[in-house]
């Protein structure tokens, strides 16, 4: 069991990280704090929509990975004792 407890916290620190990466990669929609930290600049880098939408689509993905391995936490804290 503390095999698996160790492999699920190894993939959420992971999968947090990656999803904090993947999400600041989103284009600014105006406004807040994208504004601040040059979110209001236009650039030509992220124009293309496919990229965005796969962007998306990997962000999707790992928060579903991480939400999995709270969810697989939760469950063995609950029933190891």
């Amino acid at each position: 069991m503390d095999a698996m407890r160790i492999a699920l916290q190894v993939l959420v620190v992971l999968s947090s990280l990656f999803l904090v990466l993947l999400i600041l990669m989103h284009k600014g929609k105006g406004g807040g704090l994208s504004d601040m930290f040059g979110g209001g600049v236009s650039s030509s880098l992220g124009g293309s929509s496919v990229a965005e939408k796969n962007l998306s689509r990997f962000t999707v993905i790992a928060g579903l990975i991480w939400v999995s391995a709270i969810i697989g936490l939760g469950l063995m804290a609950r029933f190891s004792a």
